[in-house]
């Protein structure tokens, strides 16, 4: 098992690289590549490297390197369950328990490390991180407080309310780049998710897909403002969609959309595309709220049984 989160993000995003084929068989990889690419030192390079030849998925030659091997490309067992790659494993164990009620709202960092057999710079790091995301807040003093606004629906509401705000206005925005070059690139993601992807890539995969595309595109309103509000509310709502069943059916539309959304911006008609964006986030969240609430009264009827 890699060792560190650093690991096993870089493990994770190679994995997903050979996953979606952007890694062919026989992709020849090196610690002081990987190390290049993540902007690492060539230690969790190497580590990350010697991870994915004991699953399987490259085979190392001495003095040589790694290389994909050819059944890393075999079908996966196709998955609707939503595991995100963003994240170490123990930071979605812990939002795990706080979601189900099975820990106290105010913990230690002793009392985390007993629960998970953390160390205490993996402990550090994952109250950090749901620090930064806003579902946790050092007490005073000592110990940790975890906060209601993580649990429920309530919240996704608000996400899609501050995202149907932000995302048609950045559109209109006058310092909007019409770069072709990335234009073209989401819409080929877009188009080859319909063209069979949609139906066979991993549905971590397909929740990235989705984000990188609003991502992407407010981006390129010019305004960093944007971007840093709209990471700010996706990093909450992979906490609050973790686990949940992805909609393949309803993902045609939503391609669909993005697909028209983008073409509208190529045309130059920016007033356009902001008001399908208004629609499509509202729609959004009209097919996921009722998810949300159905899981939230199933942990109620649990907790009351």
């Amino acid at each position: 098992m890699a060792s560190s989160a650093l690991v096993q993000r870089i493990v994770a995003e190679i994995r997903q690289k050979i996953q979606v084929k952007e890694l062919e068989v026989g992709a020849h990889m090196s610690a002081q590549k990987v190390a290049d690419e993540f902007k690492v030192s060539r230690s969790p390079a190497r580590e990350a490297l010697v991870t994915l030849a004991n699953d399987g998925y490259l085979e190392q030659f001495a003095n040589r390197g790694f290389f994909v091997l050819e059944r890393a490309h075999e079908v996966f067992a196709l998955n609707d369950e939503v595991r995100s790659l963003e994240e170490p494993e123990e930071y979605y164990r812990l939002s795990e328990d706080w979601l189900n009620n099975l820990i106290p709202q105010e913990v230690t960092e002793q009392f985390l490390r007993n629960r998970y057999d953390l160390t205490k710079v993996q402990v550090i790091d994952i109250l950090n991180r749901a620090a930064k995301v806003g579902w946790v807040e050092p007490k005073p003093g000592y110990g940790w407080r975890f906060l209601d606004v993580a649990k429920t629906p309530e919240t996704l509401e608000q996400i899609y309310k501050v995202r149907s705000l932000i995302e048609p206005a950045a559109l209109l925005e006058p310092t909007y780049q019409h770069d072709m070059e990335i234009l073209r690139r989401l819409k080929k993601e877009q188009q080859d998710m319909l063209d069979g992807g949609i139906d066979t890539l991993p549905a971590d995969v397909l929740l990235k897909n989705g984000i990188r595309f609003h991502e992407e595109f407010i981006k390129l309103s010019g305004n960093p403002l944007y971007l840093m509000i709209l990471k700010q509310m996706n990093n909450m709502r992979r906490l609050l969609e973790y686990r949940s069943m992805i909609d393949r059916k309803r993902l045609y539309k939503q391609c669909a959309e993005h697909i028209q959304m983008i073409e509208l911006v190529e045309q130059g008609n920016n007033l356009d595309a902001a008001h399908l964006m208004k629609r499509h986030l509202s729609g959004s969240f009209a097919r996921k709220s009722p998810i949300l609430k159905l899981r939230v009264e199933d942990q109620s009827s649990t907790e009351n049984a």
